[in-house]
């Protein structure tokens, strides 16, 4: 049987540093929004991430998106 694949919400994960640990490391915190509509361009969900993070104080370190797909056994 084959397998197909269906595109499903993703999920947009934004890493941010909030300070520095005693030993001068980083200290990095992440936030994730769900839902993400599977058909968003990758630009566009970068663009939105730095239009939210900039009304913060704090550095993003990472942008990551994360797809999700549901596997149908045909």
């Amino acid at each position: 049987m084959a397998v197909s694949s269906k595109s499903s919400n993703s999920t947009l994960i934004v890493k941010y540093q909030t300070g520095t640990t005693p030993a001068g490391s980083p200290e990095i915190r992440q936030k994730s929004l769900n839902d993400v509509k599977a058909d968003a361009m990758e630009q566009d969900v970068y663009d939105v991430a730095a239009a939210l993070f900039s009304l913060g104080k704090n550095p993003v370190m990472n942008v990551l998106l994360r797809k999700n797909f549901e596997l149908l056994n045909e």
